[in-house]
């Protein structure tokens, strides 16, 4: 099932790339197997560093649900979380994170997510209890349509 999820965050990411909007990110937040919320990387288009997909899911959802609380969701997003959408998933209290590609692999669409989280967190103590892989072959293929279309890099 969550490769079903992973498959959808991955065409709203291509939705936003070819509306360039953002990076190849997407997203979608789950709740009792339904889809509630999803959304894609908006940084260009709001010229807002904060629209990242899972910071637009979590308040897609959150609006949708008619709370701050987000107990019993999960998100399935087709890059491992920045840490300020890592951070927004602990606020909202998203119950586990499914993720395609990792940091290290955001770095290959221009990405400086590392670079932050070797300053600040120590992610390692949230991987596997919390922050689950999935689907890393197909969002990378995603990744690789990205650079292919010379969006522009931020």
């Amino acid at each position: 099932m969550t490769i079903d999820y992973i498959k959808l965050a991955i065409k709203e990411a291509r939705k936003g790339v070819k509306r360039g909007h953002g990076g190849p990110f997407g997203c979608v937040v789950v709740k009792n197997n339904r889809v509630i919320a999803k959304a894609h990387n908006r940084v260009l288009k709001k010229q807002d560093a904060t629209c990242h997909g899972e910071i637009e899911a979590i308040r897609k959802a959150a609006k949708k649900l008619k709370t701050y609380d987000l107990s019993g969701c999960e998100i399935y997003t087709t890059g491992e979380p920045c840490l300020m959408c890592l951070g927004a998933c602990l606020w909202s209290n998203i119950d586990k994170v499914y993720f395609g590609c990792t940091i290290e692999d955001n770095a290959l669409v221009g990405f400086r997510d590392k670079k932050f989280d070797d300053q600040l967190v120590n992610r390692q103590k949230l991987v596997g209890n919390y922050l689950v892989q999935t689907g890393r072959e197909e969002c990378l293929e995603l990744f690789k349509e990205y650079n292919g279309l010379g969006a522009q890099k931020y």
